[in-house]
């Protein structure tokens, strides 16, 4: 595997609270992360998301799909058979995984469907309202105010 090492300093220099980025990108460009099953991230438009991964062999009720705050956790395990099964080659995986995703603030799961071996995620970042920026108009031509009392000499 191929190792990487990447200075973020200069990215640094003009933003705060980020260090955490320099580390997870090390993190991700230096670990191993396991291969099963194969997944693939599309970016429909600038808010909606999804996720493919290829499930075959799993049904609907073998796989769990859990949102916790800014983590997507998806987790499979087939039922357990009897052990009577005789086979001349086994070549299908049938082992259990789990995969997680960090996602980005008010990113949610809109929908999951299982279409032809494919675990199909929709998600779509929604911004509440109070967080979007808002305009704020400048007042122009107005007078200063200016206040008047009376000097008393003591």
């Amino acid at each position: 595997m191929r190792t990487y090492n990447l200075d973020l300093t200069p990215l640094f220099r003009s933003s705060v609270g980020f260090d955490r980025v320099g580390q997870m990108l090390d993190t991700a460009f230096n670990s191993e992360a396991p291969s099963y099953p194969p997944y693939n991230i599309e970016k429909l438009d600038d808010d909606a998301y999804r996720v493919t991964m290829a499930v075959a062999g799993f049904g609907a009720g073998d796989i769990d799909i859990t949102q916790t705050n800014n983590s997507l956790v998806l987790k499979g395990e087939q039922g357990k058979t009897d052990g009577e099964d005789t086979y001349l080659h086994r070549g299908i995986a049938t082992r259990a995984f789990e995969r997680r995703f960090d996602l980005a603030d008010h990113v949610n799961v809109t929908k999951a469907d299982l279409v032809n071996g494919l675990l199909v995620i929709d998600l779509k970042r929604e911004v509440p309202e109070e967080l979007k920026p808002r305009k704020i108009e400048i007042a122009a031509g107005t007078e200063p105010h200016t206040l008047d009392h009376d000097r008393k000499a003591a």
